[in-house]
């Protein structure tokens, strides 16, 4: 019998641990195969939840961006052997805006029983808090870098939400923040509603919501640190 593949969401601020639900730490107790983004911090993630005798004996594979669909049989091999696995994303909730979708889906090609536990995901907190429409909504992961495409896109995803009424979703690395602010504001229409979310559950956490031309006229300078940034036209 093949073993289980559980989603362990982690926490999306250093300072936010207590926003990992009990359930989760509870699933983690018996497990000791992992997938993950990046070995350094899943070690640190779960060393800070102090259920382990000792981290060494723990076995990490690294899942990120670069990794092809033909190393997953080997990295995936303990669940064929009927070990149970957890895949552990950088930030959030893994498979949602994160290589560990891959995982997922060969999971469900190879009948593995997946397990996706709950926790915080920065996307849905931020659309909770927006109070833009949470009935029709889509995610794009990052817009374009370059500022003539990135005016495009702005653009033709505002003509979007309008028809559609549909909140759009972005995120940026946490040093493009101000420029990605910048294209918004260059871009939107004045009536557009643009909210940004920073540091969500951190202690530094800051969600608000304004028009267009109430953010040109008390613009702010944003932190570099992780963010997400939605619109409704």
């Amino acid at each position: 019998m093949n073993g289980k593949l559980y989603l362990i969401p982690v926490s999306i601020a250093e300072d936010s641990l207590a926003v990992i639900p009990a359930q989760v730490v509870e699933a983690l107790k018996p497990l000791s195969y992992f997938v993950v983004e990046d070995v350094r911090t899943a070690r640190r993630f779960l060393s800070s939840l102090k259920i382990y005798a000792s981290i060494e004996a723990l076995h990490f594979q690294v899942l990120n961006k670069d990794t092809k669909e033909a190393d997953l049989s080997q990295l995936l091999k303990p669940l064929s052997e009927g070990i149970n696995m957890g895949v552990l994303s950088e930030s959030g909730c893994p498979g949602v805006a994160d290589p560990g979708a891959l995982a997922v889906r060969y999971a469900h090609q190879n009948k593995i029983t997946i397990v996706p536990l709950v926790g915080p995901s920065s996307l849905l907190l931020a659309l909770m808090a927006s109070g833009l429409n949470g009935q029709q909504f889509a995610f794009h992961g990052y817009l374009p870098v370059e500022g003539k495409e990135a005016a495009i896109k702005i653009k033709e995803l505002e003509r979007e939400s309008k028809i559609k009424n549909q909140t759009q979703l972005f995120i940026e690395t946490p040093h493009r923040n101000a420029s990605l602010f910048d294209h918004l504001l260059k871009n939107l229409q004045p009536d557009t509603l643009l909210t940004v979310a920073i540091d969500l559950t951190g202690r530094n956490e800051l969600i608000q919501t304004k028009k267009v031309a109430q953010w040109k006229s008390n613009k702010e300078s944003w932190p570099k640190t992780p963010a997400v940034f939605l619109f409704l036209a």
